[in-house]
Formats: C-alpha cells, sequence, structure tokens
C-alpha cells in the first residue's frame, strides 16, 4: 500500500476541485482515479484502505459512458479485497437505477411516484389503464434531468422512441412515471446528508427545468454552466437553490430512514410538495454536489464539513 490516505474515484474534475482543495488544506494525502479512462487488474494491491466514490450516472452525459460500468465493477473488487468504500457499489447500483430507487421507497413505506420500468414501448399497453396523464418519462439511469420530459399519451411515448432510438442510451430502460403537480414558487426539497445526519436543506425553484444539479459548475446563479445539460425550457430563467431553515422534522426523519436503508455516507434526498397535500420523495442522489451558498447561509463551508467526515474515517481505520 502507499503512504495514501484515500482515493477519490471521479470522472468530472470540475466537480472534484472544491474537495481537493480542501483535503489539501487540511493535509490529507489522496490520489484522484480518474474513472474515464482506466484499467485494473485483479492483482493490483489496494493503494489505501479508504476510498470515496464521487462517479456520476450522468458521465454518459460528457461522453464518459464507460466510466460508470468501470466505476461499478472496480468498486465491487475493492469490496472483495476488504477496501471500506464510501458510496460504494450498491450504493452507486442504487443511484444508477430509479426504478430500484421507486421500489425501495415503496417497501419503506414512504409516499413516492407511481413508476413503470420498461424496455420496450409496446409492453406498457397492459398498464394502459392505470396511467394517468400528464407522466413524466425519465431515464432508468438518470443524471442532471437528461432525457426526462413530460408526456400525454402511449401513442407520444410510442413517437420519442420511433423518432430517436438513441434516446434508449445509456442503458435501454426507462421509467413513466406519475407526474406530481406541485406550486412552482415553492419548487422541490433536496436535503443533503453527511453521515446519516442533515447537513443542510435547501428549496430548489426549478422553473420548468430538470437539471437541477446544485453544483455551480452546472447551475451558476447566470444560469451559464459548463456542463449544462440541454433542457426543455432553455428559455426559463436559472435555478434557484435557496437555504431552507424551517423543514418540517419529520420530512428529515422521513429522508433518515431513506439515506439508513440506502446507506449513503453523503447524498441527497429530494421530496416535493403535491397540490392536493402530499409529501412525496422521489429521488436519492449518491453523489452529492454541495452547493457553498446554500451551506454559507447556515454558516459554514460544506467541504470542509465532508473533509471532517473523511477525516473521522480515517480515524476510525
Amino acid at each position: 500500500m502507499d503512504n495514501i490516505d484515500l482515493v477519490v474515484l471521479h470522472e468530472h474534475p470540475e466537480w472534484q476541485k472544491p474537495l481537493f482543495a480542501a483535503l489539501e488544506r487540511r493535509g490529507i494525502s489522496f490520489l484522484p482515479f480518474d474513472v474515464t479512462r482506466t484499467a485494473f487488474s485483479n492483482v493490483d494491491p489496494l493503494r489505501s484502505g479508504l476510498y470515496f466514490n464521487q462517479a456520476s450516472p450522468s458521465a454518459y452525459l460528457r461522453g464518459h459512458t464507460r466510466a460508470v460500468p468501470l466505476a461499478l465493477a472496480y468498486m465491487r473488487t475493492l469490496d472483495l479485497l476488504g477496501a471500506r468504500v464510501l458510496n460504494g457499489a450498491d450504493v452507486f447500483a442504487l443511484e444508477l437505477s430509479k426504478s430500484a430507487q421507486a421500489s425501495l421507497l415503496r417497501t419503506l413505506g414512504i409516499d413516492c411516484p407511481r413508476s413503470i420500468t420498461f424496455n420496450d414501448t409496446g409492453a406498457l399497453r397492459p398498464y394502459a389503464g392505470d396511467i394517468r396523464w400528464p407522466a413524466l418519462l425519465k431515464p432508468d439511469q438518470g443524471g442532471s434531468g437528461a432525457r426526462i420530459q413530460v408526456v400525454e399519451s402511449l401513442d407520444e411515448v410510442d413517437a420519442i422512441f420511433a423518432r430517436d432510438p438513441g434516446v434508449w442510451l445509456p442503458d435501454n430502460l426507462f421509467l413513466l412515471q406519475e407526474y406530481l403537480p406541485h406550486d412552482p414558487e415553492h419548487g422541490i426539497v433536496r436535503l443533503e446528508f453527511l453521515g446519516g445526519e442533515l447537513l443542510y436543506a435547501m428549496r430548489v425553484i426549478t422553473h420548468g427545468r430538470f437539471n437541477l444539479c446544485p453544483s455551480p459548475v452546472c447551475n451558476p446563479d447566470d444560469g451559464t454552466g459548463v456542463c449544462a445539460v440541454p433542457d426543455a425550457a432553455v428559455e426559463a430563467p436559472p435555478v434557484e437553490f435557496v437555504a431552507y431553515h424551517d423543514v418540517p422534522r419529520d420530512a428529515v426523519e422521513t429522508a433518515k430512514r431513506i439515506v439508513r436503508a440506502a446507506r449513503l455516507d453523503v447524498g441527497g434526498i429530494e421530496y416535493l410538495e403535491t397540490d392536493d397535500g402530499r409529501r412525496v420523495f422521489y429521488d436519492i442522489n449518491a453523489n452529492s454536489n454541495l452547493r457553498p451558498s446554500v451551506a454559507a447561509a447556515f454558516g459554514f463551508d460544506p467541504f470542509e464539513r465532508v473533509v471532517d467526515f473523511l477525516a473521522g474515517q480515517l480515524q476510525r481505520r
């Protein structure tokens, strides 16, 4: 083993700059492991006892489609070798599948959108009587809201895939999910967790957009992001991220149950409040792109808190 405290798996160096800077300030030796173009063998020694997964399901949107299966295979190997992997293979596999997330929420008895997973549009026909329109069409392997759209009928769904079969990529699975009307002025709520505890909460005012990545790299205040994902609401104002100091305690407790069940070390849980009074949880994010301006409203630097957590993990080892 090299004299390295921590290995960070990643595929988006711009996202990692604040974390790497905080690690350097604290004197923690780390090795960035870029999973976009790499290799590993079954006889490679461990480089460290602690690994931190920062790979993202949205890698394919940046031309890094092969990063996701490589990261997953590598983390499974690390597990077999006895390394501690934060947000490891099982957590990453859950993040890669909106259908698995929907099933987890259902088994926990938490209000979540009804979802139908399919790999052929014709297979949706037996469900035709159960679908309420409009509905959301979204890829099972999500990421930055890409390819999510509101649809009005099965014929429209058929037409989308017939027009461009490439929409099926990267994993050839899609969901048709219950559409949840809600007050656009309230937006959705995202709760960021670290080590099982709430780090901060924020409201995200979407203005009809689906790319809600909290990183200022993707959604800066001026609306021009380095890794912007094409969005249907291109004429809409930029997404707004607002500190939410008075998040209901029972919402936090529900999110904590999700974090425990998902075995999430660091990540975000999203819910929204519908027009008819439901609080619906719908997304589990293991790759948590923290928003420094929101955390500053709570009086701290979020990356310093993450490094505190990582240092604690190292100390325990």
